[in-house]
């Protein structure tokens, strides 16, 4: 399983994903689901994606074949729309190689990705693409997307995270997120990837990978669950449900 989150807000783009693959409970691997496609000054394109790795390195693979003159398929997308019909075209491509034996050995053709970036003096975009190659477009109500394994991490983005959440804030709400999924959810576990772009910069701005002895990400853990038990002891118990006490006499007829 995989869980992977992006947000588009005013000041840039934060991106962050898992790299946990597993295929049962005793075959399990790490692989990158972050890519990046950089282009420093020109372009800068990230791509994670969830689902089954066959096809998702199929499609990355794709995306990355350069022309005779050396350039990456991807890096010739005029706009991040024009990108992400490539990223759809390509897993359309790959299903139909690969659907029918998938069918035929009962396999799901299962992929999803999140492509966002900038290119040139464009604004920053972010698209979810789906198994079947369409996609959507994020928007100031909905400034983020996720996928894999999203319903642990959800409810914190959604109470927290609006299009002027300044990078750090919405860096440090997504680690939460991911500590939430990993709490939750065996199937998510680090090394975590985690990547900030800032709007207008055209080159990567921050990246880092953060293993499961991570000092930052486990203060950020043992804070996070000691605050919410203070907040949680801080509530006032409902005034309508009575304490039960036993009977100290016995039971009465």
């Amino acid at each position: 399983m995989t869980y992977a989150v992006a947000l588009n807000l005013d000041e840039g783009l934060v991106f962050c994903s898992d790299s946990r693959t597993n295929a049962g409970m005793d075959n399990v691997a790490t692989f990158r689901k972050m890519h990046v496609f950089e282009v420093p000054g020109a372009r800068v394109l990230v791509l994670l994606t969830a689902g089954n790795l066959a096809i998702t390195q199929s499609v990355v693979n794709r995306l990355a074949q350069t022309d005779n003159d050396g350039n990456r398929l991807i890096d010739t997308a005029p706009t991040l729309y024009h990108a992400a019909e490539m990223v759809g075209s390509a897993v359309r491509e790959v299903f139909k190689r690969d659907g029918q034996a998938m069918r035929a050995q009962h396999a799901g053709f299962s992929a999803s990705f999140i492509l966002g970036g900038q290119i040139g003096s464009l604004a920053p975009r972010l698209f979810h693409i789906y198994s079947a190659g369409n996609f959507i477009e994020s928007s100031p109500e909905t400034p983020y997307f996720q996928i894999g394994e999203t319903k642990y991490g959800k409810p914190i983005i959604d109470r927290l995270i609006r299009p002027a959440t300044p990078l750090d804030v919405a860096a440090k709400c997504v680690l939460i997120s991911f500590d939430s999924t990993m709490r939750s959810n065996v199937s998510v576990a680090p090394p975590y990837d985690l990547l900030c772009y800032r709007t207008d910069h055209l080159k990567v701005d921050f990246v880092r990978r953060l293993d499961a002895d991570d000092p930052y990400m486990n203060s950020l853990s043992k804070s996070w669950s000691e605050g919410i038990r203070r907040a949680f002891d801080a509530l006032p118990a409902p005034d309508w449900l009575a304490p039960v006490h036993p009977n100290k006499g016995g039971a009465q007829a």
